[in-house]
């Protein structure tokens, strides 16, 4: 294509993007570039504009139709904005090589998706000024404010909304367009104001002085902020309406200049909030590894105290295990149930924010990890459950001990007192000088207290069962339960000798004495006939007969020798007698009973027997 067939047949719009970034009133009115006070804004802005890129390159313009002539500085100009190379220009200086030179810078615009219209190289060789300055702004609005994005809105719309939210907090401040709003010259002090406050004095500045405020912005833009000079604050206040484009221009410095900062601050604070999470993550770590160390700990040292199954002795004791068990409960394991829910929801937070940053996931040290964590809290509770199991258990048998215990000595202090002074009772030997009526009174008070030692026998019987429950119970005090147990029981078996050994000894002086009564009986019988017939002989031997023959005198004599002749007889009767005396006394004196001397059956005594005889 020929630099001739790049001019194309001039229509209203000169120009449009494939991203349709212009509006209907940013399409170049040919009818306001003869406005001559619009051209002039036009050519200084438009000039000020690219020489504060081509400075990069060490070069600037002058007059903006003349230099871009021959298409070297437009080409620079292109590159420098664009950061490309273009294709090498031809160095000659004839007409067709400023064309040539020309249509490369073209056709590179047209590549940024730029479609020209009405614009010809010739036309730009030729110097005509509309066009050039129509190029121009199409650079600009390419290079310098399509690419402007807020808030979804882009272009002209994007800068005009970036402009409205940075001085919206500003008095006398409100932007609406890219003309009148900033003839008063506040509109651009608020945008410097509000990037760097310590340039300028806002609250100094009067809108009744636009030049003032004018020239104060475009001063400290120029000095501070390195952006030139393109507007005159005269022609913008004495111009009923600015020219937009040149407003436009002059503005998207300022977003560049201070988007440029923000992007920068941006990319410093990503940069700082990444290293803030990378500190975070750090630090949640770090975080975790100490938890997850100390709570391991924390287990390590409470399973052996919950696995301790060392028995107290009293239920005191028992009784303040318990309460140590249930102060762990309510106040030293809340605590550590919190670290274990803390402790995974930082390790599951640790992990999305690694995550959700591509870092490679979190892995604790050596036995630290979650699930560690749980096996050893599961643990825990397993001992723990187990603990208080047992606990429940030792004070249930402690409590029963406690019972059978108090009931062992109830039962044995009532069993004492009964048996006091017993054994006593049973070793006395009273029936030794007792009657036969004395000892079956003394057999049935034996016989009584027979019956009530069966009857305490259930006592004995339940005090040794407690004490064997006593001793399986495990009771702490076993020894002293096992002697007291055991003395009764020997005192028990005692009581039972001592009573079958009275028992007998009863039967045997109450066998002795029956047959001593039944001797006495005997001796009655026996006494009181030969008593009567010793009585008659002492009276017939003591009586004076008077006889009066010698046939009487015979008859005596013959009745003497008959008596006479009766004596053996009789002596043996009265041997007899005594005989059965002298057993009663050999059977007391044999074992060793005490005998009253009384017959109860008669008066007669062997010593009555025996003095009569003696007499007779």
């Amino acid at each position: 294509m020929t630099a001739v067939e790049t001019t194309v047949q001039y229509q209203t719009t000169y120009m449009t993007t494939t991203e349709d970034y212009m509006t209907q009133e940013d399409c170049w009115e040919r009818d306001l570039l003869l406005d001559p006070a619009w051209e002039k804004q036009q050519r200084k802005t438009f000039t000020a504009w690219c020489n504060s890129h081509l400075r990069k390159a060490g070069t600037q313009i002058e007059n903006i139709e003349e230099d871009f002539r021959n298409g070297l500085k437009l080409m620079l100009l292109l590159e420098v904005i664009s950061g490309e190379r273009l294709p090498k220009p031809d160095k000659g200086k004839m007409r067709f090589h400023k064309i040539a030179n020309v249509n490369k810078a073209l056709d590179f615009i047209c590549s940024k998706g730029v479609k020209l219209v009405s614009i010809g190289a010739e036309e730009i060789v030729d110097g005509n000024v509309k066009m050039t300055l129509g190029m121009i702004w199409t650079i600009i609005l390419r290079f310098a404010i399509q690419d402007i994005s807020v808030e979804e809105t882009s272009a002209k719309e994007g800068l005009l909304l970036w402009c409205q939210r940075k001085t919206a907090p500003y008095r006398n401040v409100n932007v609406q367009n890219f003309h009148i709003s900033w003839k008063d010259g506040l509109a651009l002090c608020a945008l410097i104001h509000r990037h760097r406050p310590d340039l300028i004095d806002y609250s100094k500045l009067r809108k009744d002085d636009p030049i003032g405020n004018l020239n104060t912005a475009f001063e400290v833009a120029e000095k501070f902020l390195d952006i030139p000079k393109m507007l005159d604050a005269e022609d913008i206040v004495n111009t009923p309406k600015p020219d937009e484009k040149a407003i436009m221009t002059y503005v998207s410095c300022f977003y560049h200049a201070f988007a440029g900062a923000e992007q920068a601050e941006t990319a410093a604070n990503r940069i700082c909030k990444v290293l803030a999470v990378n500190q975070e993550n750090e630090r949640l770590m770090e975080e975790y590894e100490k938890l997850a160390s100390e709570l391991l700990e924390w287990i390590r040292l409470t399973i052996p105290w919950l696995e301790n199954r060392a028995a107290e002795q009293t239920m005191r004791a028992m009784q303040q295990k318990l309460e140590d068990f249930r102060d762990y409960r309510r106040v030293h394991k809340p605590p550590r149930v919190q670290e274990k829910c803390q402790l995974e929801i930082n390790f599951n937070t640790l992990q999305t924010k690694l995550r959700l940053s591509n870092r490679p996931a979190f892995m604790p040290s050596e036995g630290k990890m979650v699930s560690d964590i749980a096996n050893a809290w599961k643990g825990l509770e397993q001992v723990e459950k187990g603990y208080e199991e047992w606990l429940l258990t030792e004070i249930r048998r402690l409590e029963r001990l406690d019972h059978l215990a108090e009931k062992f000595k109830q039962k044995c202090n009532l069993h004492e007192s009964w048996t006091n002074g017993k054994e006593d009772l049973l070793s006395q030997k009273d029936y030794e000088s007792a009657s036969l009526m004395e000892i079956r009174a003394l057999m049935r008070k034996h016989e009584a207290f027979e019956s009530d030692l069966a009857a305490h026998q259930d006592r004995v019987e339940q005090i040794a069962a407690i004490a064997q429950e006593l001793n399986e119970l495990d009771y702490h005090d076993a020894a002293t339960v096992n002697g007291r147990c055991q003395g009764i029981c020997d005192q028990w078996d005692n009581l039972g000798t001592l009573t079958q050994k009275r028992r007998d000894s009863l039967e045997r002086v109450e066998k002795l004495w029956e047959t001593i009564d039944q001797l006495y009986l005997e001796f009655a019988k026996r006494a009181a006939p030969f008593n009567n017939w010793m009585d008659g002989a002492m009276e017939d031997l003591q009586d004076m007969f008077i006889v009066h023959s010698i046939e009487e005198i015979q008859s005596l004599i013959t009745a003497h020798d008959q008596f006479k002749a009766t004596l053996p007889e009789a002596d043996k009767e009265r041997m007899a007698t005594m005989g059965i005396q002298n057993e009663i006394v050999k059977i007391a004196q044999t074992y060793g009973i005490k005998l009253s001397g009384i017959n109860p059956y008669t008066i007669l005594s062997p010593q009555d027997i025996s003095n009569k005889w003696e007499h007779s």
